[in-house]
């Protein structure tokens, strides 16, 4: 139960800071044109990912019990 916990929460942590990097107004985010934009795609990508995988291991974790 904690893991699914735990992979909500990543995920909503990642998806926020995804929604604040977003532009707003017609200006871009500080990182885009930058040597840090690839980094930051792989972080997101990774944030998501890894909490997606916490939910569904816990998700067949408590089906399986």
């Amino acid at each position: 139960m904690h893991i699914l916990i735990s992979g909500i929460v990543v995920l909503g942590i990642t998806s926020g800071i995804f929604w604040y990097c977003l532009p707003r107004n017609g200006q871009w985010h500080r990182f885009c044109d930058t040597e840090y934009e690839p980094y930051i795609g792989v972080a997101f990508t990774s944030g998501i990912a890894l909490g997606f995988t916490m939910v569904l291991s816990a998700a067949i974790s408590l089906w399986g019990n």
